[in-house]
């Protein structure tokens, strides 16, 4: 092979030759270095994707290991609701509450609903107080699981005539009634196709709380048991939940039958239904200014005085926690009918946050809430139903990079908390000085 020309002289070439040719050794050898260096490189980084391909496998098979092995357990729970074991039908029951509650299982019920309908219907017509506040509960959820559409629907309509019939009964355990209350306020507000269904669940559930705001004598809410007293609570609940959905001329209607005599219920010795009552009325008032701008009460004034006793309420028979809630949720009533602001709260899931600005977003939240628990925020973010319903739009997608990046380490939250705490210690230590100044 020719050797190349060189610009230099022949002299210098030659001088020249002895450091060329270990300057070339010294390019081999670092040539060398550099390929295996390259080759490491590239060993080490089939190694490495070999090793995430094999992670990523693993993890993958992990996850549906875990999926079939739910899957199975909830098939032997369904199996199980129909045993002859009452204990056996109710640890099953409440398994089934517990998933259904925490994950979205929408494909896995489809074909399984009408044997876990049937398996429901039985729980509630042979099974005892628990068996069926247990199988009501589960209604609930599983036709939250089936949605709005027909599936749902077909839920909802095979149980809704034994929910009534069990809700209007007066011998049947109240643990039972009680439940049946909210799972026919809850299957309605999801599933209810015609406003006829709507209507008559309304009139069932007035019938149960309306006793507790009655003008006839003896009828006071004071004068009834604490177990009726939750029953009232319930059903007003679910009433309230309904008047969401109604449209304006059933809610005229109810506005002319059912705004003078729910104050009557403020006076009630439970606090929880003091508190739905209160938050009723103003979902009422609410529901009026949407239909008319300047509705107007003859007694407002009257009204405006009993809130204000229950917002600053110090009675110390009351348990101070009950007075805390009481007067916090009073003052936000109190607010609202006398200056039309709603109180908002920000709830937040993932990556996501909503704003509960209303009292029938609120009245709405606050039934999932109570029937979801802790998994309220799953299904905000995976069920299309919720998500439908508070105008979240589709669930978003989201890879395993993001939700680790939207993850706060601890010793952020540990940074957090402390300023938090030093910021209220400040807040507080001021309040005091000032305090002491008064003194």
């Amino acid at each position: 092979m020719p050797r190349p020309r060189s610009r230099r002289g022949d002299t210098a070439r030659r001088g020249a030759r002895g450091a060329r040719s270990s300057a070339k050794m010294d390019s081999q050898a670092s040539d060398d270095e550099a390929a295996s260096e390259v080759l490491s490189h590239y060993s080490s980084a089939s190694e490495t994707t070999s090793v995430a391909e094999e992670v990523a496998g693993g993890e993958a098979v992990d996850e549906q290991a875990q999926q079939e092995e739910m899957e199975d357990k909830l098939k032997e729970c369904i199996d199980n609701v129909m045993d002859k074991s009452a204990k056996t039908r109710q640890v099953a029951l409440e398994s089934l509450r517990l998933a259904f509650s925490s994950k979205t299982l929408f494909d896995f019920l489809l074909e399984r609903r009408l044997t876990l309908t049937d398996s429901l219907e039985k729980c509630l017509k042979k099974g005892k107080g628990e068996e069926q506040s247990l199988a009501a509960t589960v209604l609930t959820l599983l036709c939250l699981q089936m949605g709005s559409g027909p599936e749902g629907e077909e839920v909802f309509r095979s149980l809704k005539p034994l929910l009534i019939s069990i809700l209007t009964d007066f011998t049947a355990s109240p643990v039972a009634r009680q439940s049946c209350a909210t799972a026919l306020g809850m299957c309605c507000y999801i599933a209810a196709a015609d406003v006829e269904d709507l209507v008559s669940c309304l009139a069932c559930l007035e019938g149960i709380f309306g006793t507790s705001c009655s003008k006839e004598p003896g009828s006071e809410p004071s004068h009834h048991s604490p177990l009726l007293q939750v029953l009232h609570c319930n059903a007003l609940q679910s009433w309230s939940l309904l008047l969401t959905i109604c449209p304006s001329t059933q809610i005229k209607k109810i506005l002319d039958n059912h705004l003078p005599t729910l104050p009557l219920m403020l006076s009630s010795d439970n606090v929880n239904l003091r508190i739905v009552a209160g938050e009723t009325i103003a979902l009422l008032f609410e529901l009026a200014r949407d239909i008319e701008e300047d509705f107007f009460y003859d007694e407002t004034d009257l009204l405006c005085t009993k809130l204000k006793a229950l917002a600053t309420d110090s009675n110390k028979y009351r348990a101070k926690t009950d007075r805390r809630k009481q007067r916090s949720i009073f003052r936000d009533v109190l607010h609202y009918i006398e200056n039309g602001e709603c109180h908002e709260e920000t709830i937040k899931f993932g990556l996501e946050c909503m704003y509960v600005d209303s009292w029938a977003r609120r009245r709405t939240y606050n039934a999932f809430k109570e029937a979801l628990g802790s998994g309220v925020r799953h299904h905000l973010q995976n069920n299309e139903l919720l998500r439908e319903i508070f105008e979240l739009g589709p669930p978003l997608v989201l890879d395993s990079a993001a939700i680790k990046a939207s993850k706060i380490s601890r010793f952020e939250k540990h940074l957090y908390n402390s300023a938090a705490f030093k910021a209220r210690t400040k807040a507080r230590s001021r309040v005091r000085d000032k305090r002491a100044d008064v003194l």
